[in-house]
């Protein structure tokens, strides 16, 4: 059983479109799910025709393990300027994909006027975890850009050193850059089957952590699994759902965990997205989320001069 699966950039973006599109119908965040799907199926034609990013170097490799860090470490990485180039690609297909009269429009144009030291500027915070100073209308925008440069960094370091990643000391952060997951995922199919993975928020890397345990503090006592009938005191189902919270007694922290066998059409970021309800529960019932999803952020942002 592998313990680390790795992205697949050249289909993942598409197939996360699809699942949003599918999520987006009759939904009550039906705008920005389908606002999302563009920005998706951009990320995926960049993924297809964009030119491949600058990999670590075997040096560059030898040094973080030596440091005991993941080789692409978000922060801290240097990032390839060709990222903000196919950022600005990606943009610029979500607006032509934007109907005239979206409300969407003024923020992507506004995203789109950002200057180079601005931008980098936004992917810093991003990639720290910062919502002060942080223009939450742009974030999930640059995010994506993030996501596409760090899939295509992860996949193409596997393809070029097999054994680039080695085990991570923290298993609850991502082994080949460090960020938190958004989800964790029960697979199905062969050696897979049943078994548990954290899908990782930046680069869609997956790792495997067995289940039953907290995937922020790791203790294996007082883990219940909450859905949204749970948590908002309805009744209960026969069937349990696909999505669930998985909580800790102990740490009082929470991640959902996306279940295969009962949903085949899952998708962890896009449905983390459709199911913000169940996070509002969570917090209510005194959860706090170990993970984010960086196309949807909260929290207390004081836009600068210029980036708003």
């Amino acid at each position: 059983m592998p313990s680390l699966l790795p992205p697949e950039p050249a289909s993942l973006f598409a197939e996360r479109a699809l699942r949003l599109r599918e999520l987006a119908a009759g939904h009550a965040m039906r705008d920005y799910l389908m606002l999302m799907a563009l920005v998706c199926e951009a990320q995926h034609a960049r993924a297809r025709t964009g030119p491949a990013p600058r990999l670590p170097t075997v040096q560059q490799i030898g040094a973080a393990r030596d440091a005991g860090e993941p080789v692409l470490k978000a922060v801290g990485w240097r990032r390839d300027p060709l990222w903000r180039d196919e950022w600005r690609a990606l943009v610029r297909q979500v607006l032509d994909q934007l109907p005239a009269d979206s409300p969407a429009r003024a923020g992507v144009q506004a995203a789109a006027t950002l200057q180079d030291a601005a931008l980098e500027q936004q992917a810093e915070r991003l990639l720290a975890g910062i919502t002060l100073g942080l223009d939450m209308a742009s974030a999930p925008l640059i995010a994506a850009g993030l996501q596409l440069h760090w899939a295509r960094l992860a996949a193409g370091t596997l393809a070029a050193h097999g054994d680039a990643f080695a085990p991570s000391h923290d298993s609850t952060t991502c082994p080949c850059c460090g960020s938190l997951p958004t989800a964790s995922v029960t697979r199905v199919g062969g050696q897979l089957d049943g078994q548990r993975y954290l899908y990782c928020a930046l680069c869609a890397s997956q790792w495997h952590l067995p289940r039953v345990i907290c995937t922020h503090c790791l203790q294996t006592r007082g883990i219940y699994y909450r859905a949204l009938q749970d948590l908002a005191g309805a009744a209960p189902t026969h069937a349990r759902p696909a999505i669930e919270a998985e909580t800790c007694d102990s740490c009082r922290h929470y991640l959902k965990i996306v279940h295969m066998g009962r949903n085949a059409h899952v998708e962890p970021i896009a449905d983390d997205l459709a199911t913000v309800t169940l996070d509002l529960l969570a917090g209510d019932a005194g959860f706090t989320r170990h993970g984010t999803n960086l196309l949807l952020l909260f929290g207390d942002a004081e836009a600068e001069p210029g980036l708003a």
